[in-house]
């Protein structure tokens, strides 16, 4: 595998110059203490985030159909007011999908019925065009993992890591197969020894890549990522992202993303939605949504993005 050029940290920091697929990127920072950032990032990392890759179907899917989506979907806390209403969005097989919004606009509790932590108020969730039921859970969970904001409090402190990134393997009755996790592990960076520390041996970049790991071991398709850099400072932001970017192409997997940075999106997606206050107001490819926004509230989201002077 050849090394592919490493972007700066201020790659993410303007979605408007990502937004350009044509845009020329520049060159490396200096190697941060994350181990993982050092192996050689994979050629399609640094390819046209517009362009989406051809990827196999999910089992059981119908020809054409989207990995995962969201039909008509509405949603209601108790006694609350509609935290959703008249969602759709799809998630094909090969287009990362962005899902962008202030916060409380639902992005969250759109991601809650999507992992089938919730159920809708009205719509559906579909998995390989078919309804999302209780008896096809499993071999949702066994397609589509996820990965959550906090690499702190996401793996529990108590456990090795061997243990946390077999976990999807046992839920699913898989078997927690060390030779598994050791390959989950290699994937994200990280030597097999890593198994048999624990996590507050590691950085916080080292533990969001512990993370991924945990989330890739079984081989979903998609991946559902909520949030997964915020925590991270800039630079390792930047090396989490290039490693996302790499598992999509080298493991056919592809990401819903959920995130407040217009700049990772622009990086990552080659489609995007936008959510204000629990309504779908504007999506489409990432280039044109982020490069030429119709709706007024993706416009302010973008004037809102903090720019280096000059």
């Amino acid at each position: 595998m050849t090394d592919s050029p490493r972007p700066d940290a201020t790659r993410l920091a303007s979605p408007a110059a990502s937004a350009d697929p044509g845009a020329a990127r520049p060159a490396s920072p200096a190697a941060s203490a994350d181990p993982g950032a050092a192996r050689p990032a994979s050629p399609a990392a640094s390819t046209d985030p517009g362009a989406a890759r051809p990827a196999s179907p999910a089992a059981g899917a119908s020809s054409g159909a989207p990995l995962v989506a969201a039909e008509g979907v509405g949603f209601s806390y108790r006694g609350g007011a509609p935290a959703l209403t008249d969602v759709s969005l799809a998630v094909e097989a090969g287009r990362n999908v962005a899902l962008v919004g202030e916060s409380g606009a639902g992005k969250s509790t759109l991601l809650r019925l999507l992992l089938g932590l919730a159920t809708p108020s009205t719509g559906t969730i579909t998995f390989g065009g078919q309804p999302l039921t209780r008896g096809r859970l499993r071999d949702y969970r066994r397609s589509v993992q996820a990965v959550f904001q906090d690499p702190y409090s996401s793996l529990d402190p108590r456990h090795k890591i061997g243990r946390i990134v077999a976990e999807p393997l046992r839920g699913l009755g898989l078997g927690a197969d060390p030779a598994r996790v050791a390959e989950a592990l290699d994937a994200v960076g990280l030597p097999a020894d890593t198994a048999s520390r624990y996590p507050h041996e590691f950085s916080g970049g080292q533990r969001q890549r512990i993370a991924i790991a945990r989330a890739i071991v079984c081989h979903p398709k998609v991946l559902l990522a909520d949030e997964p850099v915020s925590a991270l400072d800039l630079t390792t932001r930047v090396r989490i992202v290039d490693l996302l970017s790499s598992l999509c192409a080298d493991r056919d997997l592809t990401i819903l993303l959920v995130s407040h940075d217009l700049g990772v999106v622009a990086e990552l997606c080659q489609h995007t939605a936008v959510l204000e206050r629990g309504r779908l107001v504007e999506q489409g490819g990432t280039s044109q949504v982020l490069g030429a926004p119709s709706h007024p509230y993706t416009r302010r989201l973008l004037s809102s993005v903090p720019r280096l002077p000059g």
